[in-house]
C-alpha cells in the first residue's frame, strides 16, 4: 500500500515505554543491549527488548519471520511509543517484503535508527510515508557516552512539538560548500549502499524534489565511486533539490600504493556534474559527532551558508 498523507509519530514523554529490536545483524556483545537499556531508563523512560533480540542466524539476528516478527510486535503493542534499532549491520532490506505496512500505518510510532536500518526507513516513507529517525542506536551511541550535539538533537526531535530551526553545529566542524545554492525538500536518504540497494524496487521512494542526504563505511573510493555514478545514471542527481553528505569513515583504499581518487575527489567531481546545492563534511553517519536526521521531514537547505532549517516538527 501507499499513501500521501504525512504520518507524524507521536513525541515522547517521560515515563513512555520504548521498544529495542535487531532488524539486521546480531549484537556481539550482549551487555550493549544492557547499556543501552540502562541509559534510557536514567533518562526516565521504559524499554521492552523484542522477543526475539539476541537470537542469531549466521550473519543475522535471528530469521527473517523473527526479525520482522519483532518489528511488527512492537508496532501493534499500543504501550511501545517509540522503537530504537540496537544496532545495524546487514539484513534489514530481507524484511521489506514481509512487513505488515497496514498495521505500521496505523500504529505510526517513533522509529530510530541508521546504516542498514536505511531500508527500513525508505521503505516506511514509500509505503506509509511514516517520519522515522536517521539518528543514534541503542547498541551503539547509547551504549557508550553519547557526545554531547548528538544527544540534544535527538531528544529535541523526538519530544518537542516545536521545529528546530537551524541547526547549530559544533565549533571547529569543517563543512564544505561543493556547489551553492538554495533549495527545499523533504530529507530522503541515509547509507549510501541502502539506497543503492533499493534502486529498481518498489520500496525506494519517488527522490524528485527530495534533499538527498548519504553517508557511508569502510567502502574504497572506486566503490563509493561505482554507487554515486549508478545514482547518477539513475536520474537521481538531476530530480532531487540538493545533496547532503556525511562522513565517509574508513573509505580509502586497500592498497595505498596505487593511485586512487580520494572519496572528496568524487564528490566534488559529482557536485558539479549535477549543479545541485551541496554541502559536504555534515555530522552524520558512522561516528559519534551524529545530528539526527527525520526522514520525509521537509527542510530548507542555504549551501553558500552550509545551513540547515528543519520546516516543521519532526512529532506531533
Amino acid at each position: 500500500m501507499a499513501t500521501t498523507h504525512i504520518l507524524k509519530p507521536p513525541h515522547l514523554k517521560k515515563g513512555d515505554l520504548i521498544g529495542l529490536v535487531t532488524p539486521a545483524s546480531p549484537v556481539a556483545d550482549a551487555s550493549r543491549i544492557d547499556k543501552g537499556v540502562r541509559y534510557l531508563e536514567h533518562l526516565g523512560y521504559n524499554v521492552t527488548v523484542g522477543a526475539n533480540v539476541g537470537k542469531i542466524h549466521g550473519y543475522l539476528a535471528g530469521t527473517d519471520e523473527e526479525r520482522t516478527s519483532d518489528l511488527h510486535a512492537m508496532f501493534a503493542d499500543r504501550r511501545v511509543k517509540a522503537i530504537i534499532a540496537v544496532r545495524g549491520g546487514y539484513g534489514t532490506p530481507r524484511l521489506l517484503s514481509l512487513l505488515d505496512y497496514r498495521l505500521i500505518s496505523r500504529n505510526a510510532k517513533i522509529l530510530v535508527g541508521f546504516s542498514d536500518i536505511t531500508a527500513l526507513q525508505l521503505a516506511l516513507w514509500s509505503k506509509c510515508r511514516l517520519i522515522s529517525f536517521h539518528g543514534p542506536m541503542a547498541g551503539v551511541e547509547m551504549a557508550n557516552l553519547v557526545n554531547p550535539f548528538t544527544e540534544e538533537l535527538f531528544w529535541q526531535m523526538v519530544t518537542s512539538t516545536k521545529k528546530a530551526g537551524s541547526i547549530v553545529f559544533p565549533p571547529g566542524l569543517q563543512l564544505s560548500c561543493l556547489h551553492s545554492g538554495r533549495a527545499t525538500g523533504r530529507l530522503l536518504g541515509g547509507n549510501l549502499s541502502l539506497v543503492v540497494s533499493l534502486l529498481g524496487t518498489r520500496f525506494l521512494p519517488n527522490l524528485s524534489e527530495a534533499v538527498l542526504f548519504i553517508e557511508e563505511i569502510a567502502e574504497e573510493p572506486y566503490r563509493i565511486d561505482r554507487m554515486i555514478t549508478q545514482l547518477r545514471n539513475a536520474g537521481i542527481f538531476s530530480t532531487c533539490s540538493a545533496i547532503l553528505t556525511g562522513q565517509f569513515t574508513d573509505c580509502l583504499p586497500k592498497d595505498q600504493t596505487k593511485p586512487s581518487l580520494s572519496v572528496e575527489d568524487i564528490l566534488t567531481e559529482s557536485s558539479r556534474q549535477t549543479g545541485k546545492p551541496f554541502i559536504s563534511g555534515l555530522p552524520f553517519g558512522h561516528a559519534p559527532l551524529k545530528m539526527t536526521l527525520p526522514v520525509g521531514l521537509r527542510v530548507r537547505i542555504d549551501a553558500d551558508a552550509q545551513s540547515i532549517t528543519f520546516s516543521e516538527a519532526a512529532v506531533r
